[in-house]
């Protein structure tokens, strides 16, 4: 019989795990440690990116003793059951090393390989999105839905930009396609926060390339439960997110892609 636990579940350690993330930074935030940088020189990251995951692992070693976590600071580390986390301490460190109030913590929960469940907390409003497969979304407990958006034209779409130069001039040329043909283009710098919202109804759509695994892993379940359309990243794409309401995702990865 298989005793792995439900999404449901799932969802509920990754809400506790994602919160007591978003508690270390949150306790934290405008006391950083010695930054450093990861890719790039405009990709930081800080001792608090570090404590962060470190709280969030101490939960699942916990609450999901035997599973495998893969943290974007500290790597993957192995385990023996079919349950995987997918952690990012801290989505949105550029914003939190400027002192600007968009970040979040994200951690999505696998079951052989597929992603079950999610959460997404923003750090400092603070909000707590989460999903569970076939389960639909929340934030903070109430279903979410995304936008009806019909006309890209009338719709605010969200997007974010690649750490470096090369990957930066690419954007520029999709970005002078889009502006024009939507209402209006935010980027707050959190892609799980950007999904998030797509999965309420604050942005009508929002795209990004080359993201990693634990940038989307819980907000691209969060929008897809919440109703959006979703194009996943991909070696075929260049690792492409798209995610918006229903009615004007086609125009917008013809835009994108």
């Amino acid at each position: 019989m298989d005793q792995s636990p439900t999404p449901q579940e799932l969802e509920a350690i990754a809400v506790e795990a994602a919160s007591a993330g978003a508690h270390t930074v949150r306790v934290a935030a405008g006391v950083l440690g010695a930054i450093r940088t990861k890719s790039s020189p405009t990709d930081p990251v800080t001792s608090l990116d570090l404590a962060a995951e470190r709280a969030i692992r101490t939960v699942l070693a916990e609450r999901s003793p035997g599973s495998t976590v893969l943290g974007e600071e500290h790597g993957e580390s192995g385990g023996s059951s079919r349950v995987g986390w997918i952690v990012d301490p801290i989505d949105g460190t550029v914003n939190l090393t400027y002192d600007l109030p968009v970040m979040s913590v994200s951690v999505a929960a696998t079951l052989a390989g597929q992603v079950v469940a999610g959460a997404v907390v923003d750090v400092l409003r603070p909000e707590v999105f989460s999903a569970r497969l076939n389960g639909g979304a929340r934030l903070d407990g109430r279903r979410l839905r995304a936008s009806g958006a019909t006309d890209l034209a009338h719709s605010l779409i969200g997007t974010g930009f690649a750490y470096t130069p090369e990957g930066r001039a690419r954007e520029a040329a999709v970005l002078s396609r889009v502006l024009p043909a939507a209402r209006d283009i935010r980027c707050f710098g959190s892609a799980a926060l950007n999904l998030c919202w797509v999965a309420c109804g604050r942005l009508d759509g929002f795209y990004q390339r080359d993201m990693q695994i634990w940038d989307y892993a819980a907000g691209e379940l969060i929008a897809a439960e919440g109703g959006a359309a979703l194009l996943q990243p991909g070696p075929g794409n260049r690792q492409l997110m798209v995610a918006s309401a229903v009615p004007i995702h086609e125009s917008l990865c013809a835009l994108v892609a």
